[in-house]
C-alpha cells in the first residue's frame, strides 16, 4: 500500500513543525524518517501528545548516547539495542511499529503497520531489568489477582453488582463488564482485546483503526493484545514517561486514596508528607541516582518502594527495582490480615488449609510455602530501613519498626475478634456466607469494613505515621465503633433469620 501524498507537508513546513514547535530551550534528537513522517500529522492531529513527547528525553536524547551515561546514572538497562535504534530518537514509529507481528490491535494506518497498546515487553528493548522486575510484582499480576481469585471475584461483584428491589428485598445481578472497567479495574487493569477495525474518515484521509475492548486504560495489571501484562504509563505517565512524574505521590495516589488503601491521604499528613508539600519545588524529581540529603530531604512513595538511593559519597542505600516488595517484608492491605509477603506474584493461585483462595485461615494464622521465610522477612525489612537510617539514627528506626509490627500484631487481632462474630452468624444461619457471595449482607459489609478500611488506615498510619489516621479517620475509633455495630446486629437477628 502506497502511503498517501496529500499527508506530506512540505519539507520546510515539515522542518517547522518538527523543530521550531519544541519548547523553548529543549533540543531535539535526531528523529528517524518514519516518526517525522508520524510527527508531520500529528502534531496538527493530536498537539498535546506530540508536545508531551517533545519534552521528553525520548525526544532529546539517543537510546545510543544513553547507553554511554556511567553505570550508577544509566537508564537503559539493556546490555544491547539493535543497531537500527541507537542513532536517532525513540518516536512514534520506534514505540508503535517495533513488533507489528507480536500485537494482535496491528492495522494498516497511513502505509504503515501500527499498534495503540504499547507494552512492556515493547519497552524492553531498552528498559531491560525494569520490564523483568516489573514481571516479579504483584502490580504486574494485578488483574489475574483479582479477578482470577473466586473469592475477590465475588467481592468484586459485592461492590459493583447491579440491585434493584424486587419483591420486597434487593436482588444483585452480575455487574456489566463496563462497570468492572470503569472501577475496580482501572487500577487492576482491563484486558484489552480487539474486536475488529473500522475505517473513519479523518482531515489526512480515510485510516484504519483497531476497535478495541477495555480500551482505555493503564491500570498496572492490564492484559495487552500481545499477550503480556502491565502498564509502564501507570506511572511513567505517557507520552513523556517522565521519571519525576513517576517519583511523585501525587502519581501513586490515583490507585493508593480511597479508604482500602489509604497510602497517599496517610502520606500526605505525615511529617514526610509535610517536608515534600514545602519543599518539593526545590527538591530534583529528575537526576538517577537520587542523592538523599542533596536532591531530597524526606521520602516519597518511590524514595522506599522503588528508586535508587545514594549518600552524597554515592554509596548505594537502596538499588532501583521495579519489582516493588523487594523491601516489603510484610503484606499490610486488601487481604483480611496483615500477612508475611507473599513468593510469588501470582496470588490468585494461593490456597489456604481450608482451601480458600487466601494466604492466611479464617482464624488470622498462617503458614505454609506461599509466604516468604522470617529470614526473608529479615532481608527485606533491612533494606528498607537502610533507606531509613539515611536521614534517621539507629534507635528512631528500630523505635519505629517494633511499633509498626506490634499494630500490625494489633490489628490482626481485632481482625480476628470480628471474623469470630461473623464465622459464627454464618454457623448460625444469620448470614448466609460461603460458598454464596461471603461479602453482601449487612453484617458482613461491617465486616469486610474492619479489615479492609479500618485495618487498613491503622496500619498505613503506623508505617507512615500518619497520626489521626490511626485514631479518629477510619483508625481504631472506627474499627471499636464498628465492632460494637456488628454486635448489635447480631443479635437483633434470631438464628436462620439473614439480613438479605
Amino acid at each position: 500500500m502506497e502511503r498517501r501524498s496529500r499527508v506530506f507537508l512540505g519539507l520546510g513546513s515539515l522542518l517547522c513543525l518538527l523543530w521550531g514547535a519544541f519548547p523553548h530551550g529543549v533540543v531535539a534528537a535526531p528523529h528517524s524518517a518514519d516518526t517525522q513522517e508520524c510527527l508531520a500529522c500529528h502534531v496538527q492531529a493530536t498537539p498535546g501528545i506530540v508536545s508531551d513527547w517533545q519534552r521528553s528525553r525520548h525526544a532529546q536524547l539517543t537510546p545510543g548516547e544513553a547507553m554511554t551515561a556511567e553505570p550508577l546514572s544509566r537508564k537503559v538497562s539493556s546490555p544491547q539495542v539493535p543497531e537500527g535504534l541507537k542513532g536517532h530518537s525513540v518516536g512514534c514509529a520506534e514505540c508503535h511499529t517495533l513488533r507489528v507481528e507480536a500485537h494482535q490491535d496491528t492495522v494498516e494506518h497511513n502505509g504503515y503497520k501500527m499498534y495503540v497498546v504499547v507494552s512492556p515487553e515493547d519497552c524492553r528493548t531498552c528498559h531491560q531489568e525494569e520490564v523483568t522486575q516489573y514481571g516479579k510484582n504483584l502490580m504486574a499480576h494485578a488483574h489475574g489477582n483479582l479477578m482470577k481469585n473466586p473469592l475477590y471475584r465475588q467481592l468484586v461483584e459485592a461492590v459493583n453488582g447491579l440491585q434493584s428491589f424486587e419483591g420486597g428485598s434487593l436482588k444483585t445481578s452480575a455487574p456489566m463488564a463496563h462497570t468492572n472497567d470503569d472501577s475496580c479495574l482501572s487500577c487492576h487493569g482491563t484486558e484489552v482485546t480487539v474486536q475488529g477495525k473500522v475505517s473513519r474518515d479523518t482531515d489526512f484521509g480515510q485510516m484504519d483503526f483497531a476497535v478495541l475492548s477495555g480500551w482505555p486504560n493503564v491500570g498496572v495489571g492490564r492484559l495487552n493484545p500481545d499477550g503480556t501484562q502491565g502498564s509502564c504509563g501507570s506511572c511513567h505517565t505517557r507520552h513523556g514517561f517522565s521519571i519525576e512524574v513517576a517519583r511523585k505521590p501525587e502519581t501513586c495516589s490515583q490507585c493508593h486514596k480511597g479508604p482500602d488503601v489509604p497510602a497517599y491521604p496517610v502520606y500526605s499528613v505525615s511529617k514526610h508528607g509535610n517536608l515534600y508539600g514545602s519543599f518539593k519545588g526545590k527538591w530534583n524529581f529528575t537526576d538517577v541516582p537520587w542523592v538523599l540529603g542533596k536532591d531530597v530531604n524526606a521520602p516519597t512513595c518511590a524514595t522506599c518502594h522503588v528508586s535508587l538511593v545514594v549518600d552524597e559519597g554515592k554509596n548505594v542505600l537502596a538499588q532501583r527495582s521495579h519489582a516493588m516488595n523487594d523491601r516489603l517484608p510484610w503484606r499490610i492491605f486488601g487481604l483480611v490480615y496483615a500477612h508475611p509477603h507473599p513468593r510469588e506474584p501470582e496470588t490468585y493461585k494461593i490456597r489456604n488449609a481450608d482451601g480458600l483462595a487466601l494466604p492466611t485461615r479464617l482464624d488470622g494464622s498462617w503458614g505454609g510455602e506461599a509466604l516468604i521465610d522470617k529470614a526473608e522477612q529479615d532481608s527485606r525489612r533491612k533494606a528498607m530501613q537502610r533507606v531509613c537510617l539515611g536521614c534517621h539514627g539507629t534507635s528512631w528506626v528500630e523505635g519505629h519498626w517494633v511499633r509498626f509490627e506490634k499494630t500490625l500484631e494489633e490489628t490482626n487481632r481485632m481482625t480476628a475478634t470480628a471474623t469470630e462474630l461473623m464465622v459464627r452468624a454464618w454457623k448460625e444461619n444469620k448470614a448466609q456466607g460461603l460458598p454464596a457471595n461471603p461479602f453482601d449482607e449487612p453484617l458482613e459489609k461491617l465486616w469486610v469494613e474492619q479489615w479492609l478500611f479500618f485495618g487498613n488506615s491503622i496500619r498505613f498510619s503506623s508505617a507512615m505515621m500518619g497520626a489521626d489516621y490511626g485514631v479518629f479517620d477510619n483508625g481504631r475509633w472506627s474499627q471499636s465503633k464498628g465492632l460494637r455495630e456488628m454486635e448489635r446486629v447480631y443479635r437483633t437477628l434470631s438464628s436462620g433469620q439473614r439480613t438479605r
